[in-house]
């Protein structure tokens, strides 16, 4: 979606505003495709004393296995992103600010590249998930597997033997 910002950038005081859903199903993130539904993105751009800033929310559902014990986990997630505007950048280019030369702002990639920057690096089910046992493949959560806990790795028993 393009945004015309021109009146926001010409009149202090003034503001634009988006209400739209930003389909990204078929974005992956590590395999998965996590946003099976659109995103609900909101933008206001506001003109204040001269500078133009823009807020971005995007409210989705975020879906994918857990990275620990690969069971499916839905999340519904909400975030928000601050960015100031201006019609040129003198020199090289500026991340803290968003360049709008013809005051057209493309808010689907905007809005695509901060939620994908903004997405966890590791996602977990709960934060105290326990994972996979090492032996049997068990998933810990639903109970202890029984699983030997003081099995060594066969490849470490030379040091072993070295502390006998």
């Amino acid at each position: 979606m393009l945004l015309d910002v021109k009146e926001v950038f010409l009149n202090e005081g003034a503001h634009s505003l988006a209400d739209y859903e930003l389909d990204l199903s078929s974005v992956a993130v590590d395999g998965v495709n996590p946003m099976p539904k659109p995103v609900r993105v909101k933008a206001e751009a506001v003109n204040t004393a001269g500078a133009v800033r823009l807020i971005i929310k995007a409210e989705f559902l975020y879906s994918r296995p857990c990275d620990r014990c690969f069971s499916p986990s839905d999340r519904n997630m909400s975030l928000e992103f601050e960015h100031n505007l201006v019609t040129s950048l003198s020199g090289d280019s500026n991340d803290d600010y968003v360049e709008t030369p013809d005051y057209m702002l493309d808010l689907d990639e905007l809005a695509r590249a901060d939620i994908l920057l903004e997405l966890p690096l590791k996602y977990l089910c709960r934060e105290d998930c326990k994972g996979l046992c090492q032996s049997c493949g068990a998933n810990l959560n639903e109970g202890d597997c029984g699983c030997s806990k003081n099995a060594a790795d066969p490849r470490l028993e030379v040091l072993k033997q070295l502390l006998n």
